[in-house]
């Protein structure tokens, strides 16, 4: 896997997870992103030893994007508290079944947990579920999909693909939400991140669009939308 570094300084650096490949190293027998970016930090600088590298957030194994690294323990410390403290935006484009109004605004509040043996979120009530909640504009809708910019406020496992499965409208190729779909090509990317430096508090904010099916399906409307953004 070629790592494609959007910025490095000394103590964070933002990297695009490629779909298919874990976010750190886990039961399945994958590439993670984890232990590419420490072999490229060894290899880069000359490392003897162990090399730190802080995980502070993750993506699904089929969600490519975005993600931000932690090259000390302080960074790491500051950016997962800043997570917690919901001050981390993270947005998502998602390609997902059905026709929605274009130009539309809707968020989504729910109670999620999470089903271990399944290893998949459950819709349930306040009493047992973590408040989750999302919001999305409709971009465009075509041949029966739309095309979707999401602001995820909390980060439950597996919140977007639940709550939209459950809304009515699973993404596109997800198969462990919506039983219709056997693909591999998961329709959901995380384009942006944006955060203050763990060190000089700077506002950081990153940008990277997708180009891959199914977002290529929509890429006149993406391209328009980069442009405005």
């Amino acid at each position: 896997m070629t790592l494609n570094v959007i910025f490095e300084d000394n103590h964070l650096l933002v990297v695009e997870k490629p779909a298919g490949i874990l976010s750190q190293s886990g039961s399945l027998s994958l590439e993670n992103i984890m232990d590419t970016i420490k072999a490229y930090l060894k290899e880069k600088y000359q490392k003897p030893g162990n090399v730190f590298l802080g995980l502070v957030h993750r993506l699904d194994t089929n969600v490519g994007g975005l993600m931000v690294f932690a090259k000390t323990s302080k960074a790491a410390s500051r950016l997962s508290k800043d997570i917690r403290n919901l001050d981390f935006e993270k947005k998502y484009m998602a390609v997902v079944r059905g026709t929605l109004k274009e130009d539309s605004t809707i968020e989504l509040i729910d109670y999620l947990d999470k089903d271990e043996i399944n290893k998949m979120a459950l819709v349930k009530d306040e009493s047992s579920g973590k408040k989750s909640v999302l919001r999305f504009k409709v971009l465009k809708t075509e041949n029966n999909l739309s095309l979707i910019d999401i602001e995820l406020e909390t980060g439950r496992f597996h919140q977007i693909r639940c709550q939209l499965a459950n809304y009515g409208h699973p993404i596109y190729n997800d198969y462990k939400y919506n039983s219709k779909d056997i693909g591999y090509d998961l329709g959901l990317y995380a384009y942006r991140l944006g955060f203050n430096h763990p060190v000089s508090k700077e506002k950081l904010t990153f940008t990277l669009y997708p180009n891959t099916n199914p977002f290529s399906l929509f890429k006149d409307t993406i391209k328009k939308y980069e442009v405005k953004k």
